[in-house]
Parts: C-alpha cells; structure tokens; sequence
C-alpha cells in the first residue's frame, strides 16, 4: 500500500475512534472518497492498534490501578483498581463473542456498505441525544454497578455494525445508566483496551502470515504508528470539551453524513 494511504486511514482512525462517530464508518468511506482500493479489515483492525496505544498512555494511571488491581485481585484482594478490572471484564465478552462469528464467518466484509452505514449513523444518533439530554449525572466509574457494566458491554456489542461507532454505542448506554458525560467518555475509551487488543493480534498474525495479498504486516504497523498521534488528540480534546459541548454536535453531523450517504447513493 502507498504511504499516502497509510497516512489518509491513520488520520482517518485517529481522530474519529474515540468520537461518537463511528471510525469504521469513516474507514470504509474514506477509499471511496479519495479514489483508493478498499483496504481490507485487516488493516482496519491495526490502524485500531494505535488507538489502544493512546488510549493506555492517555489513561495510564487508571491502566497502571487496573495492574495493580489484578495483582491484588490474584491475592484474594479487591482495590478500586481491581473493580474497574472486574467493570470491564463483564462489558467485554459480548463484543469478542460477536466479533469472532463475524470475523471468522466472513460477515465482516460484507457489512462494509455504505447504505448500511448510513442507516446506523442516522438510527444510532437518535439515542444517543436522548441519552445524553435526559440522562441522569449521579454514577461514577467507582460507584457503576456490574449490571450496568453488562448491559454498556452489549451495547458495545452493536458496535460491529458500521456506522454504529462504539464510543457512541457504549458513552449512550453509559449515560443512559446515569454516568456524566466526561465519566462516559472515560469508560468507553477504558473498555476499548481489551477489545483492540483482542482484534489487533488478530491482524497482526492474519497480516504476518500472509491473509491479506493487497497488504503486509509492515503497512499493518506503519499505520498502528500513524494513527497513534491522531488518536492521542482526538482524546485530549473529546475530554477537554465533552463536559462543556455534549454530544449534539457529533448527533447533528451522523445526521448529516447519513443523508449526504442515502443521497449519494440514490
């Protein structure tokens, strides 16, 4: 792949992964948009990997409590850092379940269609207004209750469909169980690290072997690397201004791209 292409996906990725927006949306747009070959979910997936990294560097106390909690938790002890570990475990397993029949099933290219996306950025944007609008402001991570926690998790799950965007599908739920906005922002980008991380070496072993013949594991990297510095800024600004903005104007701009899409496309 040229590293023209690298750059426009890694710039992509970056600054939409962490926004209500859907990344994998924008990623399977993006090759339409600038004449490029559609890259694959393979390399999707690794431009997903430098997301993880900016997530585990912005977040690192709160990486280094969940450490530090599995330690104490091996020892029969449970810290706050152990209890996020235990939240985000029980978020987790509904993405990686319905993950793995779409990748290994091939189902996962075949969702890569624009009127499907269009559709999710319309449908999913409704809620998370109603969410964020009529949301109660009185949990916090330390006080989110593992039912909660479960239900965030298969929110995260609908995810897989693009255009649905899994901040935006898990910062809803999260705001719908009462937690504020910056505490939803914060939540969402924590259960990310397993889920990336989970997909990623999947794609760092499917590339290494040779899966995908329009790319190699180094376009995999150079693209995990690119899309590491948009990713840390498109953080740093989502939760310096979410408490202040909210989410209406990422609600008004799915509304607009899902119909520029169905316009396009009709």
């Amino acid at each position: 792949m040229s590293i023209v292409t690298l750059i426009v996906l890694a710039l992509v990725q970056g600054l939409t992964e962490f926004l209500p927006v859907s990344s994998s949306a924008h990623l399977i747009l993006a090759p339409d948009a600038a004449g490029f070959e559609d890259q694959g979910v393979l390399i999707d997936l690794m431009a997903h990997v430098g997301s993880l990294a900016a997530v585990m560097i912005y977040f690192r106390n709160d990486v280094a409590a969940v450490v530090m909690g599995k330690i104490a938790l091996l020892q029969g002890r449970i810290t706050p850092g152990g209890r996020l570990v235990l939240l985000i475990a029980a978020a987790t397993p509904p993405v990686l379940l319905a993950g793995a029949v779409l990748y290994f099933s091939g189902l996962a290219d075949a969702l890569r269609s624009p009127a499907l996306i269009a559709w999710m950025m319309i449908g999913f944007a409704i809620p998370l207004w109603a969410a964020d609008h009529f949301g109660r402001k009185a949990v916090t991570t330390e006080t989110l209750g593992f039912r909660s926690a479960m239900l965030i998790g298969l929110a995260q799950a609908l995810a897989l469909l693009p255009g649905a965007s899994r901040s935006g599908v898990t910062m809803t739920a999260a705001r719908a169980v009462g937690m504020d906005r910056e505490q939803s922002a914060r939540f969402s980008m924590l259960m990310s690290i397993p889920v990336i991380a989970a997909f990623g070496l999947i794609a760092v072993i499917e590339l290494a072997r040779g899966a995908d013949l329009g790319a190699s594991l180094t376009d995999g990297l150079i693209i995990a690397g690119l899309s590491f510095a948009a990713a840390y800024a498109s953080i740093a600004v989502l939760m310096r201004f979410v408490a202040r903005i909210g989410f209406l104007p990422f609600v008004i701009y799915r509304v607009a791209l899902g119909a520029l899409i169905l316009w396009l496309l009709v």
